[in-house]
């Protein structure tokens, strides 16, 4: 069984890290909830983004070179290309695309949680994943395991995953 001075450092290492990670979880719990809005228009403005392409493009290849999604044609004569999101102006390969999107700060939070391995964001995720396993880890530590405060914990630990698991397997 470990000693009495070990349990007391992983509290010290438990309550640094805590105080460190409180702004990181602050922004993670931010972005999360924008994402629980992100099929509505919940603070999202009207957002106009004019690109040069080359003039004369094709349906096929306009789609191709905007890389927008769910990109539909909805009319074409022989100057313009109107789709969902704007229009093309063939002779001079100008597009104009009009979005509904986050301001550029509540925009890049957004992107926090959606960082792929080929984010440089990937590293920040990884270290966050990483240290809230810790935090599950260190907090069974904090106490000996003869105590009442442990026994709860892990009582309530259980609890919490129960709520957990029932709640995924009913609410999806």
């Amino acid at each position: 069984m470990a000693s009495p001075k070990f349990h007391n450092s992983i509290r010290k290492y438990h309550r640094w890290l805590g105080f460190f990670l409180a702004g990181v979880i602050t922004i993670y719990a931010t972005s999360g909830i924008l994402l629980i809005f992100r099929q509505t228009d919940f603070l999202k403005f009207p957002q106009t983004e004019v690109r040069q392409l080359e003039p004369g493009l094709q349906i096929e290849s306009l789609g191709d070179n905007l890389r927008l999604k769910n990109f539909k044609v909805e009319s074409e004569s022989n100057d313009a290309i109107i789709f969902n999101l704007g229009q093309y102006d063939k002779s001079t390969g100008e597009a104009v695309i009009n979005t509904i999107d986050y301001p550029k700060p509540l925009a890049k939070l957004v992107k926090l949680h959606k960082a792929t391995h080929n984010s440089p964001l990937f590293f920040l995720n990884i270290g966050f994943g990483v240290s809230l396993l810790f935090f599950v880890v260190s907090s069974f530590l904090m106490f000996m395991p003869k105590l009442p405060f442990f026994k709860n914990g892990i009582k309530i630990s259980i609890a919490g995953a129960l709520f957990a698991l029932i709640f995924v397997i009913f609410a999806s």
